[in-house]
């Protein structure tokens, strides 16, 4: 009895099939390439067995893995759906010796009509038409005699294949002689069959096929034509069911030869008899025979109701009925048509197209009138090693003129982005006259003039993203940065002068820009920093409407000048997915734009068509940005000022200070050089040893926090929460200007008040809406204290600060780790959302993002008031504090680490090389956790860590989810400082500690915790796996993380499944009531704070030691170059000179290499990108002026090459 079957095939086939598995109740096995691990057959199976890695010659086409993963399935059959083994004689024979049933002919019948010449010779016995034609050729010579003898045009054919490969027509001898030898390779290394013959060559023929299906027993059935005329290169590309337009009778005599064809072998299982067909002369001639499944089958079965593979399977299995039983109630209805869809550019010879994609939606599908067979949904990764077919469409109505409707509009509806596909090419052969008349032929694509609606990228430029405003909002308490243009006012000027709807996405370009190709009409405009421009190499104006027409080339050179960011903006937009409500790029996520990261050359993008055009106008000077030695940023004060953290002398210095941008500056934030804080606390307690260090609270955008002793600007990719102060905080109308500054700028703070901030806000917008010049009068405003309100005391306390003019910073009780103040936090966060519903006022609020024992608001103070704000959270949080009892629902999450992982050990490399050698927790962090705690050895950390029940007190730390946690029992609280400087670097869903913290990093970036390891993803790009509860964000507020340990290769194979769904979570269920766990600490106070002594006691003693080895304050200013000069260069010597101060990262290169023009020399690493600087021309390296971590200058020469002899 079958109760297993293997598939022995991928993709959409291998979803097909398990399809009717699932409906007979049969368990399936699927087998996949690594290639295809995110491939939806390997979840649908019952059981998925690799078979390792590389394309199909490695994989899918060897037979004795295929049959090893049955016999290990216990499988007691195989099907091998369509290409790879289904037609190969050797592995049918292979499965039966094995004891495997194979789901398909006979191992005689594929080897009879597996070659063309065989097959031929007995249809010709059986009295099918046969085309003129040979036998197989032995040499050119022959062929050319053959050719004569039949006449041109011929077709040469290798015996042995299919798909369209091997197939070449020729018109002349010339021809067919240049063709031979390829014909003859490509049989050989494709199928493993040199042979060759020539047919007779029908100009305009099409290419009809009869579905059969025999019992192996001599009854043998047809069901109906299909034309598969419409074809590319020998291709199907659309197929349909019944044939159109054929003479009367034409049908039943095309069925009566198949079938002919088919009992004369006793033909088994299903296959399909191929004929060419002459329109003008009303004949059919034979082709071949596929003995195996086709592609198309599905047509057929949609129109004759039928599931063929269910036939293939009771018939293998021995519970088929008798054939001439179905044929009673076998009848054809409607009409269906089958688009395959493929991963490839139509706009580009059909090149194939790999790759992620990020947004995969097909319309509803009934499975009736429209049924789509497919192997993808985002996040899958088309490899570039199989046939690139991602769906086969397929609509069915009573008529043709229906169903071309019906399937137009499926191909309208159906979205697939991440990769070029041809679903816009079906479309338009849909409505193209040959395909629409029903009067199609092989070869009429010919005809048919692809339009394509998109732009190459030739070439990157430094840094090209996607981005729209305002970005990604309501995402924040999740760690979701909001993206969107650094200087989002030029962008929305570009948009504004264009036309185009506020919300319209553009590229955003660093340094230097992109080389594009405009395959279609198009208008634009280049706004921001000033950067070298032509088209078709005539020079353009910036900030002035541009029209393109098709074919142009648009080259972006450097940024002149002053400014770092360009924006190209289209009438129209770009068309890329929304991610979150937002197609702006998030490049550290890797989500959003195009392919969540920068450009890459040989991109394609979608435009929208240019369906009406603007005038070509240009922006006002006025308008254009225009930048000064020293730009001036307004700033509210606060959240944290003096004397709470800083001295009031500090205070005072830092807005005197012309500030210098670092060198490692970026999107994620600007670092700043300048003079060190005077700080008022020795650290920070329980947050951190270093003074900067606070427990964690939510950030503003446009906050300058000190990460230790260096401030950062935060920047549009920053992230949400973090443990360090914020003296000041940019205003709204100012935001636009971080945009513009690169390393070495100059920048001043300057304070003004809450209502100047929001009269410069709505002059820009006005602005921005009239493309008027607008200058409201404003003046610096007297520094105040930042805090607007205080209420009640000790862990009913709270206090509202300013964090810029459009968010407002809630601190709730005393600056400690006390869980208390965070159950209060979050019954606050609840209580406002719960009034935001009910209460028109509130509509305001953008988000709630809840810290340790913090609650920011983001509010828009046009809609909310700061007063009206005010008065709402003081009527809520006498309602929260009035709660005498709270519980909240908490999981414990089992998660895996792998300690000390390779990743971390990298990072730590990175951060000495490149940011500082001497920190004390290098080169091991966790010696440095074990010293600062004052543990016996690394072993009393590994246990610590693995003991510990961390409960998740926020999200989005270090971004995209990320749990910033508590142990629950303080004795398991290990304490540390973070980096000072932070890394620039950090492995995904790495894990440290900082303060008394634990947080696992949500994605690659910058961080300062320190490492004990690394585990599974906390975020889910794309795939819908159960664990994350239909979010992308795997964890919640009060979940509490146990730890268990996993080797690191372990790590990688779990971190490689558990995404899609292949390594189910241990989660348990649980209530967490805040009077109970107050009681746990009551009964163990004693031993609490004996540990929390002795551990003061190693934090202080730790501090003491930095003191005494020079490494208590680090001046960032030290990673500077001085100015100087290069030594001249001689006769003969080139020089390789850095575009940007940075740090060298890599020097690929010594003394003596011989390099060629466009070689990688060196990589620097500079805001937070790895620039590769590439030799200038052919040459022999004559001095390398760097080494890895040395710091250099903008202009600096880093390599010099002399002229190779």
């Amino acid at each position: 009895m079958l109760t297993t079957l293997l598939i022995a095939n991928r993709g959409a086939i291998a979803c097909r099939i398990l399809r009717t598995l699932h409906a007979m109740n049969l368990r399936g096995v699927a087998v996949y390439s690594e290639a295809d691990i995110s491939s939806l057959h390997i979840r649908e199976a019952d059981e998925a067995l690799s078979l390792g890695e590389g394309p199909a010659a490695n994989t899918y086409l060897v037979a004795e893995k295929i049959i090893a993963a049955a016999q290990a399935s216990g499988a007691q059959a195989i099907h091998p759906g369509y290409g790879f083994l289904s037609e190969n004689a050797a592995f049918a024979e292979a499965c039966e010796a094995a004891g495997i049933a194979f789901v398909g002919p006979t191992p005689e019948q594929l080897r009879l009509f597996g070659l063309k010449h065989t097959a031929r010779a007995l249809a010709k016995s059986h009295g099918v038409p046969m085309l003129e034609g040979t036998e197989l050729l032995a040499d050119v010579t022959e062929a050319l005699q053959a050719a004569d003898r039949v006449g041109y045009p011929v077709m040469l054919k290798s015996t042995a294949g299919g798909g369209g490969i091997g197939m070449r027509v020729c018109y002349t001898p010339e021809e067919l002689n240049d063709a031979f030898d390829a014909v003859v390779r490509l049989g050989k290394n494709n199928f493993s069959d040199a042979g060759v013959f020539i047919e007779k060559y029908i100009e305009r023929a099409r290419h009809l096929e009869v579905q059969l299906f025999g019992d192996g027993r001599g009854e043998v059935i047809s069901l109906g034509v299909r034309d598969c005329s419409i074809q590319r290169r020998n291709q199907k590309v659309l197929e349909e069911t019944p044939a159109p337009n054929l003479p009367e009778g034409m049908e039943n005599a095309l069925c009566e030869a198949a079938i002919r064809l088919g009992k004369a072998v006793n033909y088994r299982s299903a296959g399909t008899v191929e004929f060419v067909y002459d329109s003008h002369a009303e004949r059919f001639y034979f082709l071949e025979v596929n003995t195996r499944l086709q592609v198309e089958h599905g047509v057929t079965e949609q129109v004759w109701g039928v599931d063929l593979v269910r036939w293939m399977i009771e018939l293998a299995a021995g519970i088929l009925p008798p054939l001439a039983a179905l044929r009673e109630n076998l009848k054809p209805d409607g009409h269906a048509i089958q688009a395959r869809v493929y991963a490839e550019d139509p706009g580009r010879q059909f090149q194939p197209s790999p790759g992620l994609l990020t947004e995969v939606v097909f319309p509803a599908n009934d499975r009736r009138t429209l049924r789509i067979d497919s192997w993808v949904e985002s996040g899958c990764e088309v490899p570039p090693f199989f046939d690139p077919m991602l769906a086969k469409i397929i609509a069915w109505q009573p008529t043709r003129e229906q169903a071309v409707r019906t399937l137009h509009t499926a191909l309208g509806e159906t979205r697939l982005y991440g990769v070029e596909t041809n679903r816009s090419y079906l479309q338009q052969i849909l409505t193209f006259a040959p395909f629409a008349s029903g009067e199609p032929w092989t070869r009429c694509l010919e005809g048919l003039k692809y339009e394509a609606f998109t732009l190459e990228v030739l070439n990157a430029g430094t840094q090209t993203t996607v981005q729209d405003y305002p970005g990604r909002t309501g995402y924040w308490a999740v760690g979701v940065p909001p993206s969107g243009p650094m200087d989002s006012r030029a962008l929305r000027l570009g948009n504004r002068l264009l036309g185009n709807d506020a919300n319209a996405a553009a590229l955003e370009i660093t340094l230097s820009g992109p080389t594009l190709k405009f395959n279609c009409d198009a208008q634009l405009v280049v706004t921001g920093a000033e950067i070298a421009l032509t088209l078709d190499g005539e020079p353009l104006e910036n900030n002035r409407i541009v029209t393109v027409q098709a074919g142009m080339t648009l080259r972006m050179g450097d940024i002149r000048n002053q400014g770092v960011r360009s924006y190209l903006c289209l009438r129209g937009g770009f068309n890329v997915p929304d991610y979150l409500g937002s197609k702006s790029t998030f490049t550290l996520g890797q989500f959003g734009g195009h392919a969540g990261r920068a450009l890459r050359t040989g991109d394609v993008l979608h435009l929208a068509p240019l369906s009406e055009r603007v005038q070509e106008s240009e922006l006002p000077q006025a308008l254009r940005t225009t930048l000064g030695t020293v730009r001036e940023l307004r700033v509210v004060y606060g959240p944290h000022g003096a004397p709470e953290y800083f001295t009031p002398d500090y205070i005072e210095t830092f807005f005197a200070t012309e500030w210098e941008v670092h060198f490692n500056s970026s999107r994620t934030g600007v670092r700043l050089i300048g003079p060190k804080p005077e700080w008022v606390r020795e650290s920070g307690g329980e947050a951190g040893l270093h003074p900067s260090n606070i427990h964690d609270n939510p950030y503003a955008i446009g906050a300058v926090d000190f990460t230790g002793d260096m401030p950062v600007i935060l920047g549009p990719d920053g992230p949400s929460l973090g443990g360090f102060v914020c003296p000041v905080t940019i205003i709204e109308a100012d935001l636009p200007a971080v945009g513009q500054v690169k390393a070495g700028d100059k920048i001043r703070f300057v304070p003004v008040d809450i209502a100047t901030a929001r009269r410069l806000a709505q002059a820009q917008e006005t602005e921005i809406a009239s493309l008027t010049p607008q200058h409201p009068a404003w003046q610096p405003a007297t520094l105040a204290s930042p805090a607007v309100l205080s209420l009640g005391a000790a862990d009913k306390r709270l206090v509202a600060r300013l964090s810029g003019d459009t968010h407002l910073l809630l601190e709730i009780g005393e600056p400690e780790l006390d869980l208390v103040l965070r159950f209060r936090g979050h019954a606050l966060m609840q209580a406002l959302e719960e009034k935001a519903l009910e209460e028109k006022a509130l509509s305001g609020i953008v988000d709630l993002t809840p810290g340790i024992r913090s609650l920011q608001i983001h509010y828009q103070p046009e809609t909310l008031s700061l007063a009206t704000l005010l008065e709402i959270v003081s009527g809520v949080w006498q309602g929260v504090c009035e709660q005498d009892s709270l519980a909240v629902p908490s999981r414990i999450v089992w998660l895996p680490l792998s300690w000390d992982d390779p990743a971390c050990q990298k990072a730590i490399d990175k951060y000495m090389t490149t940011v500082r050698r001497d920190a004390p927790w290098c080169p091991s962090n966790l010696e440095f956790i074990r010293r600062i705690n004052d543990l016996a050895n690394i072993d009393e950390v590994y246990k610590t860590v693995f003991d510990a029940s961390y409960l998740v007190m926020g999200l989005g730390d270090v971004y995209l989810g990320a749990p910033v946690a508590t142990p629950l029992d303080p004795r398991h609280r290990l304490v540390t400082t973070k980096y000072n400087p932070a890394r620039t670097w950090t492995a995904e869903n790495s894990v440290g500690i900082g303060g008394a913290y634990l947080c696992v990093y949500g994605m690659e970036g910058p961080g300062g915790y320190q490492f004990v390891g690394r585990t599974l993803q906390m975020w889910n790009r794309y795939h819908a796996v159960d664990d994350f509860g239909g979010k992308p964000w795997l964890l919640r507020f009060f979940d509490q993380i146990r730890f268990y340990p996993v080797s690191a290769d372990e790590l990688l194979t779990i971190r490689r499944d558990f995404p899609l769904g292949r390594y189910p979570l241990r989660i348990e269920h649980t209530t967490l009531n805040l009077a109970d766990y107050q009681q746990f600490l009551a009964d163990e106070a004693m031993e609490i704070e004996a540990f929390r002594a002795h551990q003061q006691g190693a934090f202080d003693a730790e501090r003491e030691r930095w003191i005494a080895n020079g490494q208590a304050h680090f001046d960032s200013s030290d990673t500077l170059v001085e100015e100087g000069e290069d030594a001249p260069l001689k006769a003969g010597q080139a020089s390789i000179d850095s575009p940007i101060s940075g740090n060298l990262w890599q020097v690929n290169v010594e003394i003596g290499n011989t390099v060629r023009e466009g070689d990688v020399l060196v990589i620097l690493e500079s805001m937070k990108m790895e620039i590769p600087l590439v030799a200038s021309q052919d040459g022999v390296v004559s001095q390398v002026r760097v080494q890895p971590g040395s710091s250099v200058r903008a202009g600096q020469c880093v390599v010099v090459l002399e002229t190779a002899v």
